[in-house]
C-alpha cells in the first residue's frame, strides 16, 4: 500500500516536471529593468536627435563645402545605410545577441560622427553619413527589440509611450540644437555633440544591459546568417534609394540613371520577399510577419507616417527660412510647437493603447489630425501671422506624435512572441524606407514648382542639378526689393502643394486603417533573450547585481 502510494506520489511529481513552467511574467521592479531601460532610451535618443538635427544645417553645411549638387546626399546617405540593414538586425540580434549587436552600432554611429564632424569636402561629410546610418538604424531597431523582450505588449503602451517621447523629443531638440551651433558656432558641433552622448550610451549598455546571449561558437552563428537574403535586401535597398535619389533633382525621372536602379532595386525587394517565403531556417525575415492582414494594416500606416513625418520635420525649416527670412537659430525655435507637442501626444498614444486594450481608435485619431494639420498648413503665405504657423504646426504634430507610438502594437498583436524581433526589425525597415521616400517626394515637388514660380532672372544664377530650395535660402536676404518678396511668395506657394500631397498621402493612411483588426495583446515575454537571472536559493530572480 504505501509502496503503491510512494508511486503515485512520483509519477504526480515526474508528470508535473513534464509540464512546461508558465511564461514569465512582467514585473518592472529591481535596477536592472530600469536600468537597462535607461540605456534603451539614451541609445534612443541619441539616434534621433542626429536625424533630425541635420535637417536645419543644410543650407550652411552646402555653402561651406561647395557641395549644392551633392547636398541631398546629406540626408539620403544616413537614411540609405540605416535603411540597408534594418532588415538583418532582427536576425542577427536572434542569432548573436541584443547587446553585442547594440554595442557594435553604437560605436559605428560613433566613429560616422567623428568623422563627419571632421569632413573637409562634402564625399567625405557623405560617407560618414554612411557609417552614422549603419549605426543609427541599428540602435533604433535594437532598442525596440529589447523593449519587446522585457515588457509583453499587453503592458506595453506606456513603456512604448516613453520610447515614442524620447524619439518625438529628441527630433523636436535636434532643429534648435542644429541651428543654435550652425549660427553660434560650427555645424561640426552637431556631429561631435554626438561623442559624450555615444559615451554615456556604451557605458549604460555595457554595464547595465544584462540581457541573456544566446549559446553557440561563433562558427556556428555565423552559419545561422541568412547571406543570400541579406544580400539581396541591401543591394535592392541600395538601387532603390539610388533612383529615390537622383530623380527630379540631379536627373530627369523619365532618365535611364532614375529608371534603371529604381526599378531594378524594387525588382530585388520583391525578389527578397519571395525567397524568404522559400528559407526553411532562420530567414532574415520570416514571411509569417506579412502574412497577417492586420500586421500589413500596421506596416502600411508606418510606412505613410514614415512619408508625412520626415516631410514636416525637414521642411518645414524651409519655409520659415525661405519665406520669413529666419536664421537657422530662429527657424528652430519657430519649431518648437511641433516639437513641444509631439513629444506629450506620443506618450498618449501609448497610455490609450495600454488603458483600453485597443488600437484602432487611438490610429484612427491620429490620421484624422495628419490630414487636417496638412490641410491648414497648405494656406501659409509668405506673410502669415504667429498664430496661424502656430496652431497649425500643432495639429500636426497631434497627429505625428500619436502615430509614433501607435502603430506597433497592431503589427505584434497577432504574431507570436518570438516572432518580436524580425517584425520590429521590418517595422523599422518599413519607416526608414517611408522616410527616404518622404525627403525624395517633397524635395521634387519643391524643385519643380520652384523652377516654375521663382523669377527667372533668379533662376539663373544657379547651375542646373542643384536643389534650389537648399542653395537659394542663403541667397534671399541679399536680394533688393522687389525680387526679395517675389521669391519669398513663390516659395510658400511651392510650399503650399508639397503640404497638399502629403494631404494625399495620408489618405493611404486612413485606408490602412480598413485592415486592423482588434486582437488580443499577448501578456508574456519570450525569455531567451530577457534580463539575465540569479538563483538565490532555490528562487530564480530577474534582479542583477551590478
Amino acid at each position: 500500500m504505501a509502496s503503491t502510494e510512494r508511486r503515485s506520489v512520483s509519477e504526480s511529481t515526474a508528470t508535473l516536471s513534464a509540464v512546461p513552467p508558465p511564461p514569465p511574467q512582467f514585473s518592472p521592479t529591481g535596477s536592472a529593468f530600469w536600468m537597462s531601460f535607461l540605456a534603451i532610451v539614451v541609445c534612443m535618443f541619441l539616434s534621433a536627435m542626429d536625424l533630425t538635427g541635420v535637417s536645419v544645417v543644410l543650407p550652411t553645411v552646402t555653402k561651406e563645402l561647395n557641395g549644392g549638387d551633392n547636398f541631398v546626399w546629406v540626408g539620403s546617405a544616413y537614411s540609405l545605410a540605416s535603411t540597408a540593414i534594418l532588415p538583418s538586425i532582427g536576425g542577427l540580434s536572434d542569432i548573436f545577441g541584443r547587446k553585442p549587436v547594440m554595442m557594435t552600432c553604437i560605436f559605428l554611429f560613433a566613429l560616422g560622427s567623428a568623422l563627419a564632424g571632421a569632413a573637409q569636402s562634402m564625399n567625405m561629410l557623405i560617407g560618414a553619413r554612411v557609417v552614422q546610418g549603419l549605426g543609427g538604424g541599428g540602435i533604433m531597431t535594437v532598442s525596440n527589440i529589447i523593449i519587446s523582450d522585457l515588457v509583453p505588449l499587453s503592458q506595453r503602451g506606456l513603456y512604448q509611450g516613453f520610447i515614442g517621447l524620447t524619439f518625438a523629443l529628441a527630433s523636436g531638440i535636434g532643429p534648435p540644437v542644429g541651428g543654435a551651433l550652425a549660427e553660434k558656432a560650427s555645424w561640426r558641433w552637431l556631429f561631435y555633440l554626438n561623442l559624450p552622448l555615444t559615451g554615456i550610451a556604451m557605458t549604460l549598455v555595457f554595464f547595465y544591459l544584462r540581457v541573456k546571449i544566446p549559446p553557440g561558437s561563433m562558427r556556428s552563428k555565423l552559419a545561422r546568417i541568412d547571406w543570400l537574403g541579406n544580400l539581396i535586401v541591401i543591394a535592392g535597398t541600395t538601387l532603390a534609394i539610388l533612383g529615390l535619389t537622383w530623380g527630379g533633382v540631379r536627373y530627369p525621372w523619365s532618365s535611364a540613371h532614375v529608371l534603371a536602379p529604381l526599378l531594378l532595386g524594387l525588382a530585388l525587394l520583391g525578389v527578397f520577399v519571395a525567397y524568404e517565403a522559400t528559407v526553411p531556417e532562420k530567414p532574415t525575415i520570416p514571411f509569417k510577419v506579412l502574412m497577417n492582414r492586420t500586421c500589413i494594416g500596421g506596416y502600411l500606416t508606418t510606412f505613410t507616417h514614415g512619408i508625412v513625418s520626415i516631410t514636416a520635420i525637414y521642411y518645414l525649416p524651409v519655409y520659415f527660412q525661405a519665406c520669413m527670412q529666419a536664421s537657422p537659430l530662429r527657424s528652430s525655435v519657430q519649431m518648437l510647437p511641433l516639437a513641444l507637442v509631439i513629444s506629450p501626444f506620443s506618450l498618449m498614444g501609448g497610455i490609450v493603447v495600454k488603458t483600453t486594450k485597443k488600437y484602432r481608435p487611438i490610429n484612427s485619431a491620429g490620421w484624422v489630425f495628419v490630414i487636417v494639420g496638412f490641410g491648414v498648413l497648405s494656406l501659409l503665405k509668405a506673410d502669415s501671422p504667429t498664430g496661424q504657423w502656430v496652431g497649425y504646426q500643432i495639429l500636426v504634430a497631434i497627429g505625428t506624435g500619436i502615430l509614433f507610438s501607435a502603430p506597433i502594437f497592431p503589427v505584434l498583436a497577432p504574431l507570436p512572441v518570438t516572432l518580436n524581433a524580425p517584425a520590429l526589425a521590418f517595422f523599422s525597415f518599413v519607416r526608414s524606407f517611408a522616410q527616404t521616400w518622404g525627403i525624395t517626394i517633397s524635395s521634387t515637388i519643391l524643385q519643380n514648382e520652384l523652377n516654375k514660380t521663382l523669377p527667372p532672372e533668379f533662376i539663373s544664377q544657379f547651375p542646373a542639378g542643384l536643389e534650389l530650395a537648399y542653395a537659394a535660402i542663403p541667397q534671399i536676404r541679399t536680394l533688393p526689393e522687389p525680387l526679395r518678396t517675389e521669391v519669398r511668395v513663390a516659395f510658400a506657394d511651392s510650399m503650399s502643394l508639397v503640404w497638399k500631397v502629403m494631404v494625399g498621402i495620408s489618405g493611404l493612411g486612413v485606408l490602412s486603417l480598413l485592415l486592423l483588426k482588434e486582437v488580443e495583446m499577448n501578456s508574456h515575454m519570450d525569455d531567451s533573450y530577457g534580463l539575465e537571472r540569479e538563483k538565490q536559493g532555490d528562487v530564480e530572480v530577474a534582479e542583477v547585481k551590478v
